[in-house]
């Protein structure tokens, strides 16, 4: 007998999707144990002692799957949302150019325009379609133009690893292709061509910032199934062999199934299967990410009035991305007629240490130097979090230690999934995540197929068939 037949550990949106579906199913044979006090994992919200709202990520909310667009509206309610067209930019030669780059070339000085112009055509010349790595993929796919300028310096700054070190089969929609026709007619049309991506139209929460979300659906799982839910409780041990949790108060619980969001590489750890998987688990390579919140005096400078978030591809400053975050909700901070923020993410990795004081110092020298504030007498205060997990790296040996550990995981009844917990960067957003619960458990009553998990590229060619409500924000 078991104390519980689905125990999930972690209430992200991972676990919480999870926690939903069985609730939505009527089945109440289960328990979901999270480690810190609150809802949200990666995508919580902190509101700090100045009052000034923070997303402990830069998150913002858009669908591939009507489930979870129709989800977000019960938790909200359609009113309860900011919608935004998303204006995103990269800073480069001391100027703003749309995002994406590769389609926006008029926008860069001539010299770097036809040196761009000329990798594409070269590329376009040369393409087989075959590459080993994410760097050759650039170059293949771009030329060494747009490589040279902007791909290689932000993704090696995001990713604190070479794209060498990467591999190719992440991409999907992650990455703005493009043809040489539309870049050469927008160069010709001086035209901003900022419509690509799955983001091109966003919302977010208009109170409580990102966490509310998951914050709802905490308290309408807990309403559905109550006393189902426990907080404060770390995994410090699992024992796959006898289907058993232990906590770090001592207390634990056997289960027929596991749901584990937790690392990979922590579970892997943690469990009786470590001496054998260890090697395995170590080939799975992340980066950490420090999250700088930046409280600012006054009013955001017209350069960036109305612009959702910029790209940073330059050494100038530490950030790889800023987020004009009291652009998302004027509820983000306590008087927006006063008052202003941004949100700057500077990786880390072993090969890539970073002090905390120089993070923050270099984050605020870094705003002067990209020419967002004229002096550090318009900062008002700083909010600083490290997160050990920021990002998990496609890396080259990624896929080979994943068909190891997790298969061998879910031979013992262990299902990991999410962010981290699948380790599958392509179907990390907060969407993919909660999808990621919801169809493992239609996997493990029905035998239904994790779509999400295993064919990425069905779930990212998606688009919610129902139009979003049309607001300004």
């Amino acid at each position: 007998m078991h104390d519980v037949e689905f125990l999930i550990l972690g209430a992200g949106p991972t676990g919480l999707g999870a926690a939903w579906r069985l609730a939505q199913r009527g089945h109440r044979d289960w328990l979901l144990v999270e480690a810190t006090d609150t809802p949200g994992g990666l995508a919580r919200s902190i509101v700090d002692e100045h009052g000034f709202l923070w997303d402990v990520g830069c998150h913002v909310q858009h669908g591939h799957y009507d489930y979870f667009e129709d989800l977000m509206d019960e938790l909200l309610g359609v009113d309860g949302w900011y919608y935004h067209d998303r204006e995103s930019w990269v800073w480069l030669k001391e100027r703003f150019v749309p995002y994406p780059f590769q389609l926006n070339l008029h926008r860069l000085p001539e010299d770097d325009l036809w040196t761009c112009v000329r990798g594409l055509i070269s590329a376009a010349a040369r393409a087989d379609g075959s590459a080993a790595n994410f760097g050759e993929w650039i170059d293949k796919t771009f030329g060494r133009g747009i490589g040279d300028i902007f791909l290689r310096p932000y993704n090696t700054k995001i990713w604190a690893c070479p794209p060498e070190d990467m591999n190719c089969t992440w991409i999907g929609d992650r990455v703005a292709l493009t043809d040489l026709a539309r870049v050469v007619r927008n160069i010709r049309d001086v035209h901003d061509d900022v419509s690509w991506g799955p983001n091109s139209r966003f919302r977010f929460p208009k109170t409580g910032g990102t966490g509310a979300v998951w914050k709802r659906l905490a308290a309408l799982v807990e309403r559905r199934m109550p006393r189902r839910m426990h907080f404060q409780h770390p995994a410090a041990r699992v024992d796959t062999a006898a289907h058993r949790v232990t906590f770090a108060d001592g207390t634990s619980l056997t289960y027929r199934h596991l749901i584990s969001t937790m690392p990979l590489d922590a579970l892997v750890e943690r469990s009786d299967l470590a001496s054998a998987y260890r090697e395995d688990a170590s080939r799975l390579r992340h980066s950490s990410t420090h999250i700088v919140g930046v409280g600012l005096h006054g009013q955001a400078p017209a350069s960036i009035a109305g612009k959702s978030w910029m790209y940073y591809p330059e050494d100038s400053c530490p950030f790889y991305r800023l987020t004009h975050f009291s652009q998302y909700s004027p509820a983000n901070v306590p008087d927006s007629s006063r008052q202003w923020s941004l949100i700057a993410e500077v990786s880390e990795a072993p090969e890539k240490p970073r002090d905390v004081a120089a993070v923050i110092a270099g984050t605020i020298d870094g705003l002067v130097a990209t020419q967002l504030i004229d002096s550090r007498a318009q900062v008002h205060h700083t909010w600083h979090q490290r997160f050990g997990h920021g990002y998990p790296i496609p890396s080259l040996e990624r896929d080979a230690a994943l068909n190891v550990l997790l298969p061998a995981l879910e031979q013992r009844g262990v299902y990991s999934r999410g962010r981290f917990g699948a380790w599958k960067y392509e179907v990390a957003n907060q969407d993919h995540s909660l999808a990621q619960g919801v169809e493992v458990i239609d996997a493990l009553l029905d035998g239904a197929e994790e779509v999400t998990l295993h064919r990425p590229e069905i779930v990212n060619a998606r688009r919610p068939a129902r139009p979003q409500a049309v607001e300004r924000g």
